[in-house]
């Protein structure tokens, strides 16, 4: 049960009447209208492009990966999670970090997109505290081409944050996450954890 729970707190927001698109390969969006200068500057802003694409393992399907994940603090080092080492998901759960109260930050996330258009990639957050939801995010981070040479990895920046602050909001939390794109699918599911406390650490 607290399974089904946690995998419908971090289902996306549905906007009423939207449809996805047709989907096309990238060969298909390229040769699309290419007259078109509007048009032309989609596929761009897509990242479609002449560039070859950057090699891929066949047998992983997963039309994204998500390469590693930042805390963005400014005046500090970015805190960052090498998510191709082994065990790094896993680890996220039990090694909780800390942020300073009121601290601002930001999260960001490189990743690859591999084999097709990736459409509609979002990410998903739930933060509990003793086992009671406190915040719910949903971050839109786009629709993205697959990689070229030419540009080898995306990053992504969130929407700044703002840690909360006062004894009342110190303690441990516990999150949920997820990035998934506009098919359902989901591409990295993780638990993790994290401290408020009146310093860095």
């Amino acid at each position: 049960m607290a399974s089904q729970a946690a995998d419908d707190d971090l289902q996306a927001s549905k906007t009423e009447g939207f449809k996805v698109g047709e989907k096309k390969t990238v060969e298909e969006y390229a040769k699309l209208d290419q007259n078109d200068e509007s048009l032309n500057r989609w596929k761009a802003s897509l990242g479609i492009s002449s560039s070859p694409a950057i090699p891929v393992d066949p047998k992983d399907q997963r039309r994204c990966v998500i390469k590693s994940l930042a805390l963005e603090v400014e005046g500090r080092p970015d805190f960052t999670i090498d998510l191709t080492a082994p065990g790094s998901v896993e680890a996220l759960k039990t090694k909780p970090f800390t942020i300073k109260e009121g601290a601002k930050f930001r999260m960001k996330a490189n990743f690859v997109v591999q084999h097709d258009v990736l459409s509609g990639l979002k990410y998903l957050q739930v933060t509990k505290r003793k086992g009671i939801r406190v915040a719910k995010t949903e971050e839109m981070i786009g629709s993205f081409a697959p990689n070229t040479e030419e540009k080898s990895v995306y990053e992504k920046k969130f929407e700044p944050d703002e840690a909360p602050s006062g004894m009342l909001a110190r303690g441990h939390y516990d999150a949920a996450s997820k990035f998934a794109d506009d098919d359902g699918h989901d591409y990295l599911k993780f638990d993790w954890s994290f401290d408020i406390a009146k310093d860095w650490k």
